[in-house]
């Protein structure tokens, strides 16, 4: 790693908090290194306060690029120069690339997730989708699921403060996607969300149930599921959620949550460098 270093390397960050989890910073170092590329990808610890001075860092370092995540994602995309499509919908970035001073920020989650529907043979162009959840992620899906040209997205929350945040969504795209019809609905409402299941043909689990400790937990009657379903969870640990097993038994063809964090990965390292990320070889990396 030494050796790679130089008086030109490229510094790319992420910035939030907490990120001392976060295994961005190996992912990528190892990628800059296999592909023989002269950056650098660390993890600084900040609050929303401080991001106006980290943006200040950002210029004055010429920093190529890097990530944002919780909680500043929002105070991210007040602060870029430019917004992608996406971004400018949700009014988030969780990713940026610095072009000769002019920072644009991305958000990348949904693409992640449409990527790794692909990768599975699931193509959203002309699907009724239904989704549970309106957080972050959630919000991220929604909004790409109706660029990449979902027909009807079906949005069911509960009656909490996200449920205004779903609701703003829904706005927003009748004016950004006008052909993609959108409706949201309370999750306690079991009646609707049986019948917009029934007529799907995608289901999305975007909220933390399923995901430990909530384990043991599934938001959808496995009563509802039919063979012409396909069942997607954004929660990869466990790798099979509650949802996903009884979506299996029932005939679905299901689809986990662990390969949106990877291409998302890939997604945000080609807008870094250009490249595709050398996904295969870090798996093996990752395996060792």
């Amino acid at each position: 790693m030494e050796k790679r270093i130089s008086g030109h390397t490229g510094l790319l960050a992420l910035f939030g908090s907490p990120v001392g989890h976060s295994g961005s910073p190996a992912m990528y170092n190892f990628s800059f290194q296999h592909d023989n590329l002269d950056y650098a990808y660390l993890a600084f610890n900040v609050n929303i306060e401080q991001m106006p001075k980290a943006f200040e860092a950002i210029r004055v370092l010429n920093m190529k690029g890097g990530n944002f995540t919780m909680p500043c994602k929002n105070i991210a995309a007040e602060l870029v120069d430019k917004l992608s499509p996406a971004a400018e919908i949700i009014g988030a970035c969780n990713t940026f690339v610095n072009e000769n001073g002019v920072i644009t920020g991305h958000i990348t989650d949904g693409i992640g997730f449409n990527i790794n529907l692909q990768k599975h043979g699931v193509e959203v162009k002309d699907k009724k989708v239904v989704i549970l959840g309106a957080g972050g992620a959630a919000t991220a899906i929604q909004v790409q699921l109706a660029l990449d040209g979902a027909k009807e997205i079906n949005i069911f929350n509960i009656d909490d403060e996200f449920y205004k945040k779903a609701e703003s969504t829904k706005e927003k795209l009748a004016v950004k996607v006008p052909d993609c019809k959108v409706t949201v609905d309370h999750l306690e409402d079991q009646e609707t969300l049986a019948k917009e299941i029934k007529e799907a043909d995608i289901l999305i689990n975007a909220t933390i149930i399923g995901m430990k400790p909530y384990d043991d937990q599934t938001l959808v009657n496995k009563s509802l599921f039919h063979k012409n379903l396909i069942v997607a969870d954004t929660v990869y640990n466990p790798e099979k959620t509650k949802m996903i097993l009884e979506a299996e038994e029932a005939g679905c063809k299901v689809v986990g949550g662990k390969g949106m964090l990877l291409w998302q990965g890939a997604v945000n390292y080609e807008l870094f460098t250009g490249k595709e990320m050398p996904i295969e070889e870090y798996q093996k990396f990752q395996s060792k």
